[in-house]
């Protein structure tokens, strides 16, 4: 039998579960993993990724649905999914992106709350046997080494937000 270790998992099994929104703290926004900050939303790493570079863009205001974002936020996110991806795209070379929002637990929404849009770099050949037979996903790079290969280039498109 083949042993897969996620070690960064026990933190979370072991950690006190709180029932206010994770992205609403101060202390994700001051997170390592946090790679931007514009005016009316954050960019980070999602700590518990799909793949390698999955990250996210989070609005500060705690809001819910896509209708209840107001102009400059709905304007900002957008901006910041174009920027997400050329950083990528330089910083990591994927062959494509899956961007989207899941609008409630219904739709896959792990924190259902505070909307929040996924940019998830995808390689061709990035899903094998291990996620369609073994219903695992092998993630190949420690995210914070991912996070520190795209923070420079975040510095670079901050003045495009």
């Amino acid at each position: 039998m083949e042993k897969l270790y996620a070690p960064w998992r026990m933190t979370y099994i072991k950690s006190k579960k709180e029932d206010d929104c994770v992205f609403c703290k101060d202390s994700v926004r001051r997170d390592e993993l946090v790679l931007f900050e514009g005016e009316t939303s954050f960019v980070m790493m999602n700590l518990y990724p799909y793949i390698s570079g999955h990250i996210m863009i989070i609005p500060f205001r705690h809001v819910n649905e896509l209708e209840d974002l107001l102009p400059d936020e709905r304007r900002e996110i957008f901006d910041l999914q174009a920027i997400c991806i050329k950083v990528l795209r330089e910083a990591i070379k994927p062959d494509g992106f899956n961007v989207g929002i899941n609008l409630g637990r219904a739709a896959g929404a792990g924190i259902d709350d505070h909307i929040h849009v996924h940019i998830v770099p995808r390689w061709n050949g990035d899903t094998n046997f291990m996620s369609v037979v073994g219903e695992v996903r092998v993630i190949p790079e420690d995210i914070h080494k991912t996070c520190e290969q795209l923070q420079p280039y975040f510095k670079k498109y901050r003045r495009e937000v």
